[in-house]
C-alpha cells in the first residue's frame, strides 16, 4: 500500500526530527559523563582555575571584571535559575496548557519538570564536590557544587516549558525562537554561577549537559506519547504564507 506523498513526507520528517533528538540526548549524556570523568580525575581544576581568575580583576580576586553594575546585573540573572522563578514559569505555563484544553500535556509537563529537579539533587549527593574557594562568593551557596543546580534546572525547565509550547504552535519560527530564547536563558544563568565565584566553570557545562539531555528526552517521550494518544498532538505545521515573505 502507497501511502500519499505528503504523508510519506511528513513520516519521513517526523523521524528525521526523531533520530536527531535521539542524537542530542546521547552527545549530552556523553558531555556529562566525560565532564564528570574528568571532574574525579582533578584534570579539570587548571581549566577551571583559569576560568574563574579570568573573570577577576588582575590581582584582586574579590572583585569580578565589569565593576559593581555588571555584578548586579549577574545577581538578577542568577535569580532566574532559582527555585521561586523557575516555580513561577513553570506555573505559568501548566495554566496556559490547561487553559488551552491540554491537561494530559500539563500534568506532564508537571512531572518532567519535579524529575529534573530531583535528578539534580541526587547528581550533587552523589558526586558532593566542594564549592569553589578560589575567589569570594557573590550569592550565598548551601549545597554541593556538582553539577550546578541553577545551570541545569534552568536547562532543565526552560528547554522543557520551550518544548513543549512548541508542540502547541503551528509556525516553525516560532517554535524555533521558542527553543532558542530558553537556551540563551539556560547559559546566562550558568555564566552568572562562573561569574559570581559560586561554581567552577566545570559544574555549569556538566549542568548544562545534563539538563539538555533530560530536557531533549522529555521530548521524545511527548513524542511516542502523543503517537500512543495518551497526551495531546503536536500541532500540525502551518503553510507559508506568501505575505510573510
Amino acid at each position: 500500500m502507497h501511502l500519499p506523498a505528503p504523508i510519506t513526507a511528513l513520516t519521513r520528517r517526523i523521524e528525521a526530527m526523531t533520530l536527531l533528538g535521539i542524537v542530542v540526548v546521547a552527545g549530552a549524556l556523553w558531555g556529562f559523563v566525560a565532564l564528570a570523568a574528568e571532574m574525579l580525575e582533578g584534570d579539570l581544576h587548571a581549566f577551571d582555575e583559569a576560568v574563574l581568575l579570568a573573570l577577576r580583576t588582575p590581582g584582586e580576586p574579590a572583585n569580578p571584571i565589569g565593576g559593581p553594575q555588571i555584578e548586579v546585573a549577574m545577581r538578577d540573572l542568577t535569580a532566574l535559575g532559582g527555585v521561586t522563578i523557575l516555580t513561577l514559569m513553570t506555573a505559568a505555563v501548566l495554566i496556559y496548557l490547561v487553559l488551552r484544553g491540554k491537561r494530559a500535556s500539563a500534568l506532564f509537563v508537571f512531572c518532567a519538570v519535579l524529575g529534573g529537579q530531583l535528578l539534580s539533587h541526587f547528581a550533587k549527593f552523589a558526586f558532593s564536590r566542594p564549592r569553589p574557594d578560589l575567589v569570594p562568593h557573590g550569592v550565598d551557596v548551601a549545597t554541593a557544587s556538582f553539577p550546578s543546580g541553577h545551570s541545569m534546572m534552568a536547562a532543565v525547565t526552560y528547554l522543557t516549558l520551550a518544548v513543549m509550547l512548541a508542540r502547541t504552535e503551528r509556525r516553525r519560527r516560532i517554535r524555533v525562537f521558542l527553543v532558542l530564547m530558553a537556551a540563551l536563558l539556560a547559559m546566562l544563568v550558568g555564566t552568572s554561577r562562573v561569574y559570581l565565584g559560586v561554581h567552577w566553570p566545570s559544574d555549569v557545562l556538566a549542568g548544562w549537559s545534563l539538563g539538555a539531555a533530560w530536557a531533549f528526552g522529555v521530548a521524545l517521550l511527548a513524542r511516542w506519547l502523543a503517537r500512543r494518544g495518551q497526551i495531546e498532538p503536536e500541532a500540525s505545521e502551518a503553510p507559508s504564507d506568501p505575505r510573510s515573505t
